[in-house]
This record gives C-alpha cells, structure tokens and sequence, in this order.
C-alpha cells in the first residue's frame, strides 16, 4: 500500500505541476485604466484531478504508518 501512495503522490506531483503551467500559460492579461486585468481561459479540471490524486497517495502513504503503529 505504501508503494501505491508513493506512485499515486508522484504522478500527482508530477500533473498538478504540468497541467498547473499549462494553465497559467493560457492565462491572458490586458490593461485597463493602468490595471492589469487577467482572464484565464485554461481548462483547470486536470490540475484539480491531479491535486485529488496527490491526496490520496498522502492518504495511502499515511494509513499504512498507523497500520504499522498498531
């Protein structure tokens, strides 16, 4: 179980740092009255499904330290 939570934790590293850039990349600014306003027309579903990944290889990487403890 702990080897699962290790690989879930690095590809969910992994894709919230990729699509993460991805989306920042997509963000465009413009000024409007010496503000500059962003709008992001990024699809931001893959960077949250990558940071719910990275939580359940935490999740999995813990549960098996207290499995041991006991």
């Amino acid at each position: 179980m702990r080897t699962a939570g290790i690989v879930l934790l690095v590809i969910g590293i992994v894709g919230t740092l990729v699509f993460g850039i991805q989306a920042i990349q997509d963000t465009e600014t413009f000024s409007f009255l010496g503000i500059d306003i962003g709008v992001s027309s990024a699809n931001w579903t893959p960077v949250i499904v990558s940071a719910i990944i990275m939580v359940v290889g935490i999740v999995l990487m813990s549960m098996n330290k207290k499995a041991l403890a006991n």
